[in-house]
């Protein structure tokens, strides 16, 4: 057995990482994190100029790399074009793509809605774990962080698919954590609430809903630079879950120790609210 995730192993440190999602928010955060850790890091975005502006503010420990999670062969071009600049397996994989859909109640949520939102949340993270774990597992170190949400166990109205969406990515991260027990590969799944990002900037999440996350995400929302130093410093720890949040804790309590009292409770807030 492989003992280095009981000894505070300092995985995110001088690390050869991949960062999906990598223009902008949080995962723009991880990698310069990362790069501040004394790392190379592949930045990685459907968005190839968002991508080289988070390598021109790295500099020459970064590379620019287009990607399309939910598309499969994407991701393992990533992974290949990563083994071949590092000269090695990566250490470390974000994946933290994903992209913010809601508003609409189930059965008005469009199909296309749904589609959309599991190809880049679920499939995208699917897809990461599978090419990258068995590389992992190969080089015999190294760690896996899967950006979920305070959604995958928070269950807000209106919310369904994102809700499925990172519901799944937990449920994910749990079963590679349970798989990769005792190999020295550390799996960290992220559970924040609000970030001050630019996830509610798209056409997929409803005017009031955007308005109310915006208020939100103003009186409540933390910085992506706090959170990937929270996330980053838990993985070298070897930590599962991580919520960042005050707020995230709270309801993670709540809703286990009260399930349905705080489902009936969501429901009504979330209605006064509108």
């Amino acid at each position: 057995m492989n003992l280095l995730p009981f000894f505070g192993a300092r995985r995110t440190h001088d690390a050869d990482a991949v960062v999906t999602g990598a223009g902008s928010g949080i995962g723009r955060a991880f990698a310069v994190e990362l790069a501040r850790r004394g790392g190379r890091v592949v930045c990685a975005d459907i968005d190839a100029a968002a991508a080289k502006q988070t390598v021109e503010l790295i500099g020459d420990r970064a590379l620019d790399r287009r990607c399309d999670v939910s598309v499969a062969s994407d991701v393992s071009d990533l992974a290949d074009v990563a083994e071949e600049w590092f000269g090695k397996p990566a250490d470390i994989v974000v994946n933290n793509a994903g992209i913010g859909i809601g508003g609409n109640v189930i059965g008005d949520t469009p199909l296309t809605d749904w589609q959309r939102t599991l190809d880049v949340n679920l499939w995208g993270v699917i897809h990461g774990c599978h090419v990258f774990a068995p590389r992992l597992r190969e080089h015999g170190r190294g760690g896996i962080v899967n950006v979920a949400s305070a959604a995958s166990f928070a269950a807000a109205p209106r919310m369904a698919a994102y809700n499925v969406s990172k519901a799944a990515v937990l449920a994910l991260s749990e079963t590679l954590a349970a798989e990769l027990a005792g190999t020295g590969i550390a799996v960290t799944v992220l559970c924040p609430t609000f970030v001050k990002t630019n996830i509610i900037d798209n056409d997929g999440i409803e005017e009031s809903a955007a308005r109310l996350a915006t208020k939100l995400m103003k009186w409540t929302g933390v910085s992506p630079d706090s959170v990937a130093r929270t996330t980053l410093d838990a993985h070298d720890r070897g930590q599962l879950h991580v919520l960042p949040q005050l707020d995230a804790k709270f309801v993670w309590q709540v809703k286990r120790l009260t399930p349905g009292t705080y489902t009936r409770a969501l429901g009504v807030a979330e209605r006064l609210a509108r």
